[in-house]
């Protein structure tokens, strides 16, 4: 009997150590890839600013801030300005309604309101149906389903749902929420456009 409590006793401090080793090695690990991997998503975000408002030469990483929208939580905008006037207005949007979960996309706007641009920054959606709307919703051949230059306004919708953007085919759960993502965008383009301060 006592044997096997000396055996049950190591077996806990065998365990024990493994998880601190473990733990440790977790830890150095992590600390070792925060920074890269910290780099690569402001890349990838000054990237997208890029890709979605008209040429610009400030720095709009520099110059972000933070807008409220009407349901409480607060998206992240980045001012484009040339020689000091705003040309375009990106906001890093959010939703919680895709089918797999959270769709992030950073959404352009002109000053007029007309969406310039979009990229889909992060997505878990079901590869070859609601992964495809980085693609989807930009396709100039096809003006139903095409958001590019398009003047934006409150409350777009899907077809099924009343409204006039075609949801990708099988996945209208997605289309639903990528449009919702940027009607949450253009409330917070709208609020920064209300702020004289931010086009100077």
């Amino acid at each position: 009997m006592g044997k096997l409590k000396s055996s049950f006793k190591n077996m806990l401090l065998s365990l024990a150590f493994i998880s601190i080793v473990v733990a440790c090695l977790l830890a150095f690990v992590f600390k070792m890839t925060e920074e890269p991997i910290e780099k690569a998503k402001k890349q990838r975000q000054e990237n997208a600013i890029k890709e979605v408002v008209p040429d610009f030469n400030n720095n709009p990483a520099e110059e972000k801030f933070e807008v409220e929208i009407s349901d409480g939580s607060k998206l992240t905008v980045f001012p484009a300005k040339q020689d000091g006037k705003l040309v375009g207005i990106a906001v890093e949007t959010n939703t919680a309604k895709g089918f797999s979960g959270e769709i992030t996309v950073m959404a352009g706007f002109d000053i007029d309101g007309t969406v310039k641009n979009y990229a889909v920054l992060k997505h878990a959606e079901t590869p070859g149906l609601g992964a495809k709307m980085q693609e989807w919703f930009s396709d100039a051949s096809k003006p139903g389903q095409n958001v590019i230059n398009r003047k934006w306004n409150n409350g777009v919708k899907v077809k099924k749902d009343g409204g006039d953007i075609d949801a990708i085919t099988a996945a209208t759960i997605t289309s639903r929420a990528f449009v919702d993502a940027l009607n949450r965008a253009y409330e917070a383009y709208l609020k920064t456009m209300e702020n004289d301060s931010c086009k100077k």
